[in-house]
């Protein structure tokens, strides 16, 4: 049987996999602690608003008991993200570079293997009412599988192996996350009937079995589109004799020394503002459910159902940016520009919203806040060789899991630090964060155009060929 390269339905059935746990995870914790912290049953309401049913209670201690839960809650996702992290920088870095040479399959189907053993522990835990800090344990084994960004990262240098010019690979790769957005978006619609109607077995286990198909398809369906290692034009017994893990960082250290020095200076601030914009809008928007679920908010189920389904539309709205913004020939800084601005007004408004009305405006406003990753990987693949694609989404998916992990501790550190008195103080800060890659931008405007213009010399190779045309073509996306 000949095999799809078709990487986008492993992708959208991550992403409803992934989308349909997540928010219930966390809601699930959320009511574990408020059982074991106060000893009593979480208030549910039909209202939309748990809160109405808290007001008529005749227990004093209600208020506290929220921020306590806050705190508690918040907590728990903090030890989550720093027991994970380490090990899913490492395996990330490792297996996306070494994708290279021993395949983009391996990038692939390795994180997916762990999100289904974390699916498994997570039922497990739920079904038998086990400690729910066994759960911080178990992150550990999804993350020496790679986790999301070694998932990411492989998918991303699938789709530049087979994009053949600049446009199309902006296009695929803004399809790819749109594809998230689009699943996750159905997916997290559909937790909160899904949890009223069923309780949190019933959408872990519907998970997990997603997830089987999953790795069923990656393995026996998707073609792999790296053949075989690319070989060393320098040395090529030199390739050879590299050990495995030298092979692993050999592409890394490549992508930067291979390069002029002024190409190595918009990769290296490119990089600067895909981080920078990563930890503002991942550490600000990582806040949004507990954000709800507290006072005077006091979300039901339902409501948080369609709330994440919103936030998870910018995804498909941002594609439909890309598209439109690409066809009329828009500059990508502007578009740049658009995202971050996106989010610095959805930010301002969460940290203002005391309404329902408000929390859905403020999620509006953000319908571009994923335009920036598309358009920064697609520029960044543009200056480097094909051969170098997987060492640089290594890199890319390094920095955003690492950027994701400690985004992720300040801003739920702080939100425990700040709810008692403020808490809209952490989305505040993100939004003001957003001034650094508002600010490199410039720096991009001073340096892009000397560098596109930037001849590549007669030791460009063949294979190359594409990828210089795609060099000289950046001019005009720059400016």
């Amino acid at each position: 049987m000949k095999g799809l390269y078709l990487v986008e339905p492993v992708v959208a059935l991550y992403a409803f996999s992934t989308y349909l746990t997540y928010p219930l995870m966390q809601q699930y914790v959320y009511r574990r602690l408020w059982h074991d912290l106060t000893n009593s049953t979480y208030p549910i309401s039909d209202n939309t608003s748990t809160c109405a049913a808290n007001k008529s209670s005749t227990d004093n201690n209600q208020s506290i008991y929220f921020e306590e839960v806050q705190q508690q809650a918040s907590l728990f996702s903090l030890y989550s993200e720093v027991l994970s992290a380490i090990p899913s920088l490492v395996v990330t870095l490792m297996v996306v570079a070494y994708s290279d040479r021993g395949g983009r399959k391996l990038a692939i189907i390795l994180p997916l293997v762990g999100t289904l053993a974390y699916t498994l522990a997570l039922l497990s835990v739920s079904y038998f009412e086990l400690n729910v800090y066994i759960l911080v344990g178990c992150t550990l084994i999804s993350a020496l599988c790679g986790g999301l960004g070694t998932f990411l990262g492989g998918c991303f240098a699938y789709i530049a192996d087979l994009s053949e010019d600049g446009q199309q690979k902006t296009l695929r790769i803004a399809g790819l996350d749109s594809m998230i957005g689009l699943l996750s978006g159905v997916a997290a619609l559909s937790t909160g009937y899904f949890l009223k109607a069923a309780g949190f077995n019933w959408p872990f286990l519907t998970s997990a079995l997603c997830q089987v198909l999953i790795l069923l398809y990656a393995i026996f369906i998707l073609e792999e589109t790296v053949k075989q290692p690319p070989p060393d034009a320098a040395n090529p017994d030199r390739s050879q004799q590299r050990s495995a893990m030298q092979q692993m960082f050999y592409g890394v250290y490549q992508m930067f020394a291979g390069a002029s020095p002024k190409r190595r200076a918009l990769l290296i601030i490119l990089m600067l503002i895909f981080n920078s914009f990563c930890f503002t809008y991942i550490g600000g928007s990582s806040l949004f459910v507990l954000y709800v679920l507290n006072e005077p908010l006091c979300w039901t189920e339902i409501l948080i159902g369609y709330g994440t389904a919103l936030s998870t539309c910018v995804f498909l709205s941002s594609f439909m940016g890309v598209v439109a913004f690409t066809y009329c020939g828009t500059p990508q800084l502007l578009m740049l520009l658009m995202g971050i601005l996106s989010v610095v007004t959805g930010m301002v408004m969460m940290a203002f919203s005391k309404t329902t009305l408000m929390v859905f405006l403020a999620r509006v406003s953000m319908l571009l806040s994923i335009m920036p990753y598309a358009v920064l990987r697609s520029m960044m693949s543009k200056i480097i060789p094909k051969s170098e694609q997987g060492a640089l989404f290594a890199c890319l998916s390094f920095v955003e899991v690492l950027t994701a992990n400690v985004s992720g501790a300040v801003f739920n550190s702080l939100y425990a630090a700040t709810v008692a008195w403020y808490p809209g103080f952490s989305f505040l800060l993100s939004a003001g964060l957003c001034l650094i890659p508002m600010l490199l931008l410039g720096v991009v405007c001073v340096i892009g155009v000397d560098v596109a213009n930037e001849d590549l010399g007669p030791e460009t190779s063949q294979g190359d060929k594409q990828t210089s045309e795609d060099q000289n073509d950046l001019s005009p996306l720059l400016t």
